[in-house]
């Protein structure tokens, strides 16, 4: 699977962004998808997870302002970004996850979102 994640950029505080995430080479509709964000020097964390069926996770410091989802007919995840924070600025990933007898785990290139105050 290679993903090929979009849709940053920079935006004022308050502001909002699409983050795309498309994947080629396999038919994702069975993955887990999620997007992860990271700035320098902290660890990677998870932003916001959509299982194949559709049950969905976010971390507490964005629930209520990002929306996860995935369009299976266009191989696609998104994630909405509302009311962005300059604390949102990072680097985003997008990653798609499945066991299938092993772990099957993909990553994409990132996209960086700045948020300015």
């Amino acid at each position: 699977v290679q993903l090929q994640a979009s849709g940053g950029g920079l935006v004022q505080a308050g502001g909002s962004l699409r983050l795309s995430c498309a994947a080629s080479g396999r038919i994702i509709s069975s993955y887990t998808m999620r997007w992860y964000r990271q700035t320098p020097g902290k660890q990677r964390e998870l932003v916001a997870g959509i299982t194949s069926g559709g049950s969905t996770n976010y971390a507490d410091s964005v629930k209520g302002r990002f929306t996860i989802s995935r369009d299976n007919a266009k191989n696609t995840m998104y994630l909405q970004m509302n009311s962005l924070k300059p604390e949102d600025t990072a680097v985003y990933y997008c990653n798609a996850f499945i066991i299938l007898g092993d772990i099957r785990d993909y990553w994409g290139q990132g996209t960086q979102v700045t948020v300015s105050s």
